[in-house]
């Protein structure tokens, strides 16, 4: 079962059990790089906001949607990148065939993602 500590907290833990490991590493990927992705959107917008020297309640739902986006986009890309790779390993025996497919379905489900949700 994944689980994951917040760092910087007392001792959080978070576990995720789905009831099956396919499921349970799709969605720790998904959780993990969306949230990284929402962070980074987050320091992003509050860096601009500082150098503007000027808040606004725009400026903070432009910040919120922006972080959303960008954690279901990333998040996305790794629940789906983890959850092949599992299944492929578990299939297959072996990985290897992650130094093959890596570039070519990277860049596939980034391009899938990315007309979805119009970036």
């Amino acid at each position: 079962m994944p689980w994951a500590r917040l760092s910087g907290s007392p001792r959080v833990d978070v576990a995720i059990d789905m009831g099956n490991p396919f499921l349970n590493l799709t969605v720790d990927g998904f959780l993990k790089i969306g949230t990284v992705a929402a962070t980074r959107a987050a320091a992003e917008d509050t860096y601009h906001i500082i150098q503007k020297r000027n808040i606004s309640s725009h400026d903070f739902e432009k910040t919120l949607k922006k972080m959303c986006k960008e954690g279901v986009y990333w998040g996305t890309v790794a629940g789906v990148y983890v959850g092949m790779e599992y299944g492929v390993e578990r299939i297959r025996g072996t990985r290897d065939w992650v130094i093959l497919f890596t570039g070519w379905l990277d860049s596939l489900f980034v391009q899938i993602t990315s007309i979805i949700f119009g970036f």
